[in-house]
């Protein structure tokens, strides 16, 4: 079975990183966020539940600078 990992990170207004990673395995995909430990299956749109949690729990929107 084949494992792929990603995450979605977002700044805070304070300028703090949040992120939510993103783990398939096989048709499954699970979403769970580093920051207070909520965690959800997604089989659709992984990412963009990602997102939105992010803006709702964290108030964090902005997108970090790339590295």
């Amino acid at each position: 079975m084949e494992i792929d990992a990603s995450k979605v990170s977002r700044l805070d207004r304070d300028g703090r990183e949040h992120v939510v990673r993103v783990r398939r395995t096989g048709a499954q995909r699970t979403i769970r966020c580093d920051t207070c430990g909520w965690r959800r299956s997604a089989q659709f749109l992984p990412w963009l539940k990602a997102q939105e949690h992010l803006a709702e729990a964290h108030g964090a929107t902005v997108d970090p600078p790339e590295r």
